[in-house]
């Protein structure tokens, strides 16, 4: 059974930095795209940034130049490095890869709240 378990995240003040941590288990990770993905209240979900299993990366254009996503296979983890937090980054932030777990679709983890205060 594939989980997606993210940690990291918490309270910061407006221009502070979170490293959110994603660790898979249970499926192929090595070589599947991974990403992040958020949801604020009453918004729909977005994409926030995606790795490839060769490490080609993929951003938001509002986060590009502040978040910075990357893997360790050795650990089956992904992370996001964000630097620079606004207001409007503050959301639920969730781990999520396509087919991780054998079969084509989505898989995500449970979410962690980032809060960023102004």
């Amino acid at each position: 059974q594939v989980q997606l378990v993210e940690s990291g995240g918490g309270l910061v003040q407006s221009g502070g930095s979170l490293r959110l941590s994603c660790a898979a288990s249970g499926g192929v990770f090595s070589s599947k795209t991974m990403g992040w993905y958020r949801q604020a209240p009453g918004k729909q979900r977005e994409l926030v940034a995606t790795i490839t299993s060769g490490g080609h990366t993929n951003y938001a254009d509002s986060v590009k130049g502040r978040f910075t996503i990357s893997r360790d296979n050795a650990k089956n983890t992904v992370y996001l490095q964000m630097n620079r937090l606004k207001p409007e980054d503050m959301a639920v932030y969730y781990c999520w890869s396509w087919g991780i777990g054998g079969v084509l679709r989505d898989y995500w983890g449970q979410g962690t709240q980032v809060t960023v205060s102004s």
